[in-house]
């Protein structure tokens, strides 16, 4: 049976004051006293907006050796901070480390689907979806801002003008408050408003490797003359 625990569980008695978890982490990370101190850096990375995967896949590991100790709240939290460090893999890493038992919990699996319409970058029917599970997300202070900035980051490496209706779509912003973020990222981002008569305004994006193949360097190009003199010799 999956435990609920508080969401602010009491620290371990175990624990030495001299050393922090991640050092406690570090010295022996299957040792199960840790759980209630590392439990409580999950509700300390949520409540100040930090991250420490190391920690939550440590976490995790334990839940595996201490089943009747596991906590579906942590569990969730875990999982959305590793949405929210999305494009890297956490949320696949974690999930590896997560029962099959509780990934089919209702919770969960909608937090599976959520993560394959990232990866897709299906962000219309993201966002619907996210509005559907507000109570599961809302919790979590900046998730909305982390998918923005991962929605601007897909987008990134496929347009080069990216249309207004497509970001609006990808952020979930509209109208004026859709304004006040073009103007932010102008002012911060490098992007600028094309001045073309286009009917759907095209904020054109900096120009990157992805964007603007012709960018990307041959791996030859990266070869110093330092290293060429080296392979000579063995060649010859």
């Amino acid at each position: 049976m999956v435990r609920e625990v508080a969401e602010n569980p009491p620290p371990a008695a175990t624990a030495p004051d001299s050393y922090t978890v991640e050092q406690l982490v570090a010295i022996n990370p299957y040792n199960p006293e840790l759980l209630p101190e590392l439990e409580k850096l999950v509700n300390e990375q949520v409540n100040s907006k930090t991250y420490n995967l190391d920690a939550n896949l440590c976490l995790l590991r334990l839940y595996q050796f201490e089943p009747e100790r596991m906590s579906t709240v942590i569990i969730a939290r875990i999982l959305v901070k590793a949405l929210m460090a999305m494009p890297a893999p956490d949320f696949s890493l974690c999930l590896f480390l997560i029962p099959e038992s509780v990934q089919m919990e209702e919770e969960f699996k909608t937090l599976i689907v959520l993560s394959h319409l990232l990866e897709t970058a299906q962000f219309r029917q993201f966002w619907d979806e996210a509005a559907k599970n507000r109570h599961l997300l809302e919790v979590i202070p900046g998730f909305q801002q982390a998918i923005q900035s991962y929605a601007i980051h897909v987008l990134s490496l496929t347009y080069q003008k990216l249309p207004r209706t497509v970001l609006a779509e990808a952020v979930n912003i509209e109208g004026v408050a859709l304004d006040k973020f073009i103007e932010h990222h102008v002012a911060n981002s490098g992007w600028v408003l094309d001045k073309g008569h286009s009917k759907d305004q095209l904020i054109i994006l900096p120009p990157t490797e992805f964007n603007h193949p012709e960018l990307k360097k041959n791996a030859a190009d990266n070869i110093s003359l330092e290293h060429i003199t080296k392979i000579l010799p063995i060649l010859g």
